[in-house]
């Protein structure tokens, strides 16, 4: 299936993420266990996106405890921000921020999916661009990341994330990365062709179609709902 894939987009191949994939679809998959196996699959397809995406770069020297001087390390691009899509992309936070060496800046959009138009609609964008706070006490512009990364479990229709994508493009981001835990085919391949010059996509795993509802078959259900108890809302 994957061989159908744009070049663009990068299915994992881990076998512990599979696994654990298997798991997170179960009906019987408590809250609880649910977030903590988000947690599990963003920190695999993390270091596997990032080992790809990342370089290490040499900053200077330091002392080991020995008193011995060595070359200290750290990863390029220095300048990243993190953008998780609210409100599932909030649990595969805390695992790709604990993955890079430095504290990213962290900026949320908040997008749902009209139910009949299945189109995306954003509430919430504190990406720096549009506020006061886009400037430096001297007044100059703050610097646009050298990399974003879009943080979402889910792309079903793919819409989300092409809007999501639109927007750090419009905002003059030159790269940017999406971390998924599952995908549909079509919507993955329709996200991947937005920007494909300028996007590379990583997905836990992928599924063949969505249903009339935009839901993806067999998936694992509303992400969202399932992290937060809102099942039936």
């Amino acid at each position: 299936m994957a061989t159908s894939l744009p070049a663009n987009v990068h299915v994992s191949t881990h076998p512990c993420l599979a696994g654990k994939l298997s798991q997170l679809r179960s009906s019987s998959t408590n809250a609880r266990d649910f977030r903590t196996l988000v947690h599990d699959i963003a920190t695999i397809l993390g270091c596997e996106a990032l080992a790809q995406n990342l370089t290490v770069v040499e900053k200077g020297t330091d002392t080991s405890p020995l008193g011995y001087t060595y070359a200290t390390k750290t990863t390029s691009p220095a300048q990243i921000a993190l953008v998780p899509i609210l409100r599932s992309g909030l649990s595969m936070q805390t695992a790709i921020e604990a993955l890079l060496p430095t504290q990213p800046t962290v900026h949320h959009l908040g997008m749902y999916r009209e139910k009949t138009t299945l189109q995306p609609v954003e509430y919430y964008n504190n990406l720096p661009y549009h506020s006061a706070s886009a400037t430096t006490a001297g007044g100059t512009a703050k610097p646009v990341p050298d990399l974003a990364i879009v943080i979402d479990p889910i792309i079903a229709t793919g819409s989300t994330v092409c809007a999501a994508i639109d927007t750090l493009r419009d905002w003059g981001v030159p790269r940017i990365l999406t971390l998924s835990v599952l995908g549909s085919v079509e919507g993955v391949a329709r996200a991947a062709a937005t920007w494909p010059e300028g996007v590379e996509m990583w997905v836990g795993g992928v599924d063949a179609e969505t249903d009339e509802r935009g839901m993806i078959v067999p998936g694992l259900g509303d992400c969202g709902d399932r992290l937060y108890l809102t099942v039936g809302k």
